[in-house]
């Protein structure tokens, strides 16, 4: 990652030269997308390319980086409010299909999948930056939801990972393997509101 400090990340074509780059690397992957094709998609010679990314690994390097702190800003607001354990776990449940089925994280997981071994550091900075920061906040509101006797859950950590696996069901291994690629209201519905009765079930208070 120290090549990332090469990066220059000021001048106007900046900005579309990484989003050419993202769409070129979420359609064809680091192998077999070529910076031919990411200077196309970008709208800009090869030369503008080169005077901001040496080389196409650092480019990847960057759409992952920009991609992470994108995750990251994105916080989720679980603050009870006046709202009961039922409307934050929806808000929560929500959220967390955003995330698995909206289609960016997802294309990036699985070129983290393929590229493993040509970057192994990617993965673990994606999953901090993202899912583990959602578990975090779900597993926060948990242990506060606890707290004030709304929840009976004494792991919270285990409890918040259980939860994210109830929204994925039956969706999710769906859309990773693309025998769907979009899934009605109804569908999505069906999963978040048995989620929710689930887990109520076990840890309502």
């Amino acid at each position: 990652m120290n090549q990332q400090a090469s990066v220059l990340r000021t001048g106007r074509k900046f900005d579309q030269v990484l989003e050419g780059a993202r769409a070129v690397f979420l359609a064809d992957g680091f192998e077999g997308a070529s910076v031919d094709n990411i200077a196309r998609a970008a709208g800009v010679s090869k030369a503008t390319l080169y005077s901001y990314f040496p080389d196409k690994r650092v480019l990847f390097m960057e759409v992952v980086r920009s991609a992470c702190v994108q995750q990251a800003d994105a916080s989720l607001e679980l603050a009870p409010g006046s709202r009961g354990p039922r409307e934050v776990l929806r808000a929560a449940a929500e959220r967390v299909h955003g995330v698995l089925l909206g289609g960016f994280s997802l294309q990036l997981f699985r070129i983290f999948v393929a590229e493993a071994d040509r970057f192994p550091e990617l993965g673990p900075m994606f999953y901090e930056s993202g899912p583990m920061t959602l578990h975090g906040e779900i597993q926060a509101y948990m242990e506060a939801a606890a707290a004030r006797g709304e929840l009976k859950i004494e792991d919270a950590d285990l409890a918040a990972a259980q939860f994210i696996e109830l929204c994925k069901a039956d969706v999710f291994l769906r859309f990773l393997f693309k025998i769907d690629t979009e899934f009605t209201e109804a569908e999505r519905e069906r999963v978040i509101s048995g989620a929710i009765d689930t887990f109520l079930a076990r840890f309502g208070a």
